[in-house]
């Protein structure tokens, strides 16, 4: 493993006693969180949906509207597999990451059935220039976000992994989506997402101020024969379209990259950053 790499295990080691809300904390000042989303416009976002060229906004899925970015599907004829994402010019390796989501109206005509009430964020993510014009989401690391049906249990912020894998209690899981224990959220109510990345060591998801889940060693898919694969240390990061018409009212970042190579102040800046319980306001 290289001397990096196991640098980053160290550091991840250290944190993991951290990561917890509610802990009690002198530090209270701590990096402002950065907003990638203007509420105006968008730009330094790049646009990607399948089978069109790199910053076609077919059916002006993405827009912005009301300080949120909207996607939308009103002039799909039918939706047919046409997956878009957006995303944020500059890619990054450690951080706290955030949206605020929900879901409204109605699924696009020829949406998949899974894909009801169905986004996304994608991290460490694959390049936009590099994607296939007919490639249907980017070798990424999926937080997927997803909305009640009004009756029954489906927890939000899950895992799911294309083109990728990833370690879990010591085992490589290769499964293609796993479920958190997150709350379920009907409705069109306000939902907020943080992912806490550091780089190809941790990952772990919160809504509303709980953790849903954690992992280790984000990786893309083994070759044959292989149980491991490329560790991935950073990438893009997207918000999907995926048929079902949702907003997304903030985008915002903790940059964690400087305090790397300092562990002492990483511990301390995470203990700040958690210690406060974040719910998105209705």
């Amino acid at each position: 493993m290289k001397k990096k790499s196991k640098f980053r295990l160290l550091i991840a080691s250290l944190v993991l006693a951290l990561l917890v809300f509610g802990t009690t904390s002198s530090f209270k000042k701590h990096t402002p969180w950065v907003q990638l989303f203007n509420g105006k416009d968008l730009k330094n976002w790049t646009i990607k949906i399948r089978y069109h060229e790199l910053n076609d906004n077919f059916g002006d899925t993405f827009t912005v509207k009301d300080g949120n970015i909207q996607v939308r599907y009103d002039e799909y004829d039918t939706f047919d597999e046409q997956f878009g994402h957006l995303f944020y010019d500059k890619p990054f390796s450690s951080y706290l990451f955030a949206v605020e989501y929900r879901f409204v109206g109605e699924q696009a005509k020829g949406g998949p059935g899974w894909a009801y009430r169905n986004s996304g964020v994608m991290i460490h993510g694959q390049d936009p220039a590099d994607m296939a014009v007919d490639q249907d989401f980017p070798n990424s690391i999926e937080v997927q976000l997803l909305g009640g049906n009004g009756k029954d249990d489906r927890s939000t912020s899950n895992l799911c992994t294309p083109g990728t894998q990833y370690v879990k209690n010591g085992e490589v899981i290769k499964r293609h989506c796993t479920n958190s224990k997150s709350n379920t959220y009907h409705g069109n109510q306000w939902v907020r997402a943080e992912v806490l990345a550091l780089g190809d060591s941790l990952i772990v998801h919160y809504v509303n101020g709980q953790e849903v889940m954690r992992y280790e060693k984000p990786q893309l898919d083994s070759k044959k024969g292989e149980e491991m694969g490329q560790l991935l240390n950073g990438g893009t990061i997207s918000l999907q379209s995926e048929s079902h018409p949702v907003d997304f009212r903030k985008v915002e970042i903790v940059d964690l990259e400087k305090y790397v190579d300092k562990p002492k102040k990483l511990d301390k800046m995470i203990k700040a950053l958690l210690s406060e319980k974040r719910i998105a306001k209705q």
